[in-house]
């Protein structure tokens, strides 16, 4: 009964870990996009945010120590190394507690992350040249392929040093309204229109951008809490191993299992 338990436990293990190892791929994955993706909003923040760059290198730590533990609760379990097994348990109770306690901070911390991407957004407009091919170019895509123009609308656009201290109607190329006529067709930049109505989106990106991180948070919250259900049931299989482990035992023959029969 006893090799019945540990031979189905190893089993249970064997394929948790192979899902642990997946998934903390995918949440490196995830944080070596975040790190060195140019072409979405996260390129924005980068450049004037340490806080991105620290929660991408967070991600990429964790998701590589999850596959590690995958890999090597694998040798754990087949083997059947009680002390492996402990630091195992032990690993895996840490980082489930480190991902609760990232996820409260993120939930508490959301209103003032909130304004301070408000105020990288309106300080790159404020400064923008056009130039910039990191941030501003990426702005650019994002309100070109979002139809949308400013953070909160397009006159956000009328601190702009360029624009305010020029005497041309000036307005940022990305901005323009495809279905409006217009003088000049270009990505990036500024461009000049012949009358005060400039024709851009009268929407501003704020609402685009809030959903598009809503539905990117909604994925590593699903693979964090796919990681999280996996290391729960790890707890229960791994106390299970670790307890039930029969113990090798020295003979004649050599190190054996002791017999299940009564002597």
């Amino acid at each position: 009964m006893g090799k019945g338990c540990i031979t189905v436990t190893k089993y249970f293990l064997f394929l948790f870990n192979l899902l642990f190892f997946i998934f903390g791929a995918l949440i490196m994955g995830f944080g070596l996009w975040v790190l060195f993706d140019n072409q979405s909003f996260i390129a924005v923040l980068q450049e004037s945010s340490d806080t991105v760059k620290v929660a991408s290198y967070i991600l990429i730590g964790v998701g590589s120590l999850s596959m590690a533990m995958g890999f090597f609760g694998c040798i754990g379990a087949i083997y059947e190394i009680r002390c492996l097994l402990g630091l195992y348990f032990t690993c895996l109770l840490l980082i489930l507690i480190a991902q609760v306690t990232a996820g409260v901070l993120i939930y508490f911390q959301r209103e003032p992350l909130k304004y301070e991407m408000s105020n990288i957004i309106k300080g790159m407009i404020i400064n923008y040249t056009g130039e910039n091919r990191t941030t501003e170019h990426t702005w650019d895509f994002i309100q070109r392929t979002m139809m949308c123009c400013g953070w909160t609308g397009p006159g956000n656009w009328s601190e702009n040093h360029l624009i305010k201290n020029s005497t041309k109607n000036l307005y940022p190329c990305s901005c323009r309204n495809g279905d409006l006529a217009g003088t000049d067709i270009q990505e990036v930049g500024l461009c000049e229109h012949t009358s005060a109505q400039l024709p851009v989106h009268e929407t501003g990106c704020i609402t685009s951008v809030e959903k598009w991180l809503l539905d990117n948070c909604g994925i590593i919250l699903g693979m964090c809490v796919g990681v999280a259900v996996v290391e729960v049931e790890y707890f229960f299989h791994v106390k299970c191993m670790s307890l039930v482990t029969v113990p090798l035992v020295h003979t004649g023959r050599g190190l054996t299992q002791p017999s299940d029969k009564p002597p």
